[in-house]
């Protein structure tokens, strides 16, 4: 394989007054249920905090497999994405928050199987709304895309989308093929939101088992 995953982290939540890196779902830290999902997918796994101690907290949970990058500045998600292409060392990179908690292994392998010969795999929804932060990337494009639009004073990771050719787009309409109820895009953002993906994230009982 010649993939690797770059997922942000992030600071304080601001929404529970917690370190987000550490807000559970089900047990499990936002950021562990991330990287079980993809961590049999790629080679190499990059974790963006936003300083030493927080990625000193988040080791505790994982070996010396997966890396961290840490990126203390607070333009916006386009710089620490950056910061994990920097340290990610294969050809093709997922993009990932760690507000996906819920992320599908499924379409995250379509999304790679997808990416030869692209610049970029972006998810788009039919009101043409696309998920950046869930996306496959090339490496060394979204590098120098990225900084070209850092330096026209855009910090936003669209305004890098912006500065590549060849992004292939794929609509959530085929996505849900793989992932019926698009799981894989459901945000925790709010307590309303955990509350929800703790729900969403039980097997869902079929009519044999309910019969037993």
């Amino acid at each position: 394989m010649d993939r690797s995953a770059v997922i942000l982290v992030g600071g304080l939540s601001g929404f529970m007054d917690e370190d987000q890196a550490v807000l559970e779902l089900n047990g499990k830290p936002l950021f562990e249920h991330v990287v079980d999902a993809i961590r049999a997918l790629v080679d190499d796994l990059v974790l963006v905090v936003k300083s030493q101690p927080q990625a000193d907290a988040c080791a505790e949970f994982f070996g010396p497999d997966v890396k961290f990058a840490v990126s203390s500045e607070e333009e916006g998600q386009l710089v620490d994405a950056l910061e994990g292409f920097k340290v990610a060392k294969e050809k093709y990179c997922l993009l990932l928050s760690q507000e996906f908690a819920l992320v599908s292994p499924t379409v995250v392998d379509l999304f790679f199987e997808l990416s030869h010969g692209k610049t970029a795999v972006v998810p788009r929804w039919p009101n043409q709304q696309i998920e950046p932060l869930q996306a496959v990337y090339n490496v060394k494009t979204a590098l120098e895309a990225g900084n070209m639009a850092i330096e026209e004073g855009s910090f936003d990771v669209e305004s890098l989308i912006e500065h590549l050719g060849g992004v292939r787009y794929i609509s959530t309409l085929a996505i849900e093929e793989f992932d019926p109820e698009l799981k894989t895009f459901f945000k925790v953002n709010t307590p309303v939101d955990l509350k929800m993906a703790e729900a969403m994230a039980k097997p869902r009982r079929t009519k044999a088992s309910r019969k037993r």
